[in-house]
């Protein structure tokens, strides 16, 4: 089971409505942890975490969320699974502002999310490090008690009356509240209007298979759209994940294309590679079968050859068909339970678990082909095989054995 900790701390307006929480993740031993940290472990467990429904319950259906974002986070795709209406990205004062960090913050403005600035401490440093951006940000939340108050009004003259929300961190009491809502702050957060809560947040419990079947069976409705397919694909985080990690070594990235949105990566793939990329992902990623390597490049080998025999209607259809033929062999879970939970195309589906249809004497050729050849293999190897792998391997293909003749 999926479980990360996050403290939770009110963000408050000048009417003391909850216009937002700040979100923070916590280890095993309750220290603070970041996005990036462990970019293929840590950070992806927490967007699960942060994508789930559980989250509308914790937090409420509307409320914005402030995350603390790195330069690591913004570059290595981790945030391009998060609802741009919900989630703030929150800009931490030491971030190394590098050409591509810029570059990638303002490409995330763009494309709808709102952008904040962090413990801003108001001094000439701080002002000349971010001047760049600028023109990006929604809201600077300064730091009260670091900065100096001379150089505080300055800052509230400069952005006062603009489109940038000016929040007053560390509240720590009702002078410091009474204080900066009189100079003109539109937001507030601090101990004294709301003490961190730490909360529990339990990630997706689905099998990743039903899920991977689920997006299959969603690509081949008519009637979906690639809103629909980027929304479903964006709950799943790990997939998003390497979804975009395969655009990103595909050969299309020749073409000098930026990745702005998982609808831009579908567009470009095409429903077609995006389903065979996906009956990869099943045999590669999914699976704990020690030889699921072996099994993906003889089920590839095989919908080839199905594909390459069907005529050209059904060409799509037949390496699919050949593909799910081998999903048994790598999943411990029933083929037909697999199969129902995604009502897939009758003809594939009377393929796989009756070997009946249009792509059946395909199959039966395809796995001639390969018996053949495993046939060759055994013979040439037989010495090395042992006595217990053998018996084993038969029994459970339901051939019986003559122990007399043993």
């Amino acid at each position: 089971m999926n479980i990360i900790n996050i403290s939770k701390q009110k963000i408050f307006n000048n009417r003391n409505e909850v216009y937002a929480y700040e979100l923070v993740f916590k280890d095993g031993s309750n220290h603070t942890t970041g996005l990036s940290d462990s970019v293929k472990g840590t950070s992806q467990l927490i967007i699960s975490s942060i994508t789930s429904t559980e989250l509308d319950k914790l937090l409420g259906p509307r409320t914005l969320a402030f995350i603390n974002v790195d330069d690591v986070t913004l570059t290595k795709g981790i945030l391009d699974v998060l609802d741009k209406d919900r989630f703030v990205l929150n800009i931490l004062e030491d971030i190394v502002l590098t050409e591509t960090v810029i570059n990638k913050i303002i490409q995330y403005r763009k494309r709808g999310f709102r952008l904040s600035l962090e413990n801003f401490d108001s001094s000439a440093e701080m002002i000349k490090k971010f001047s760049r951006l600028f023109n990006y940000i929604d809201v600077i939340k300064m730091d009260t008690a670091l900065s100096e108050p001379e150089n505080l009004e300055k800052v509230m003259n400069k952005f006062k009356g603009t489109r940038i929300q000016l929040l007053a961190q560390n509240i720590e009491s009702r002078e410091d509240l009474r204080k900066y809502y009189e100079m003109g702050f539109d937001l507030f957060q601090g101990y004294y209007l709301d003490k961190p809560e730490v909360m529990e947040i339990i990630g997706s419990k689905e099998p990743a298979q039903f899920i991977i079947l689920q997006l299959i069976k969603i690509i081949k409705e008519p009637d979906t759209n690639n809103e629909k397919l980027e929304f479903f694909i964006k709950k799943q985080p790990d997939l998003s994940f390497k979804l975009i990690q395969f655009f990103n070594s595909s050969k299309r990235v020749k073409m000098q294309v930026k990745v702005e949105s998982l609808t831009q990566v579908i567009n470009l793939l095409g429903r077609e590679k995006l389903l065979r990329w996906l009956m990869v992902y099943l045999y590669s990623e999914i699976s704990k079968n020690p030889a699921s390597k072996t099994m993906l490049e003889l089920a590839i080998k095989r919908a080839e050859r199905m594909e390459a025999e069907a005529d050209p209607r059904n060409k799509d259809k037949a390496y699919l068909a050949g593909m799910f033929s081998m999903l048994s062999s790598i999943f411990e879970t029933d083929i037909r339970e697999l199969m129902n939970h995604i009502n897939m195309d009758n003809d594939i589906t009377s393929l796989v678990l009756e070997r009946k249809g249009i792509f059946a004497s395909s199959l039966m050729r395809a796995e001639q082909a390969e018996k053949d050849y495993l046939r060759k293999v055994m013979l040439a190897n037989f010495d090395k095989l042992y006595t217990q792998d053998l018996i084993s391997t038969l029994e459970q293909s339901g051939i019986e054995i003559d122990k007399d003749k043993i």
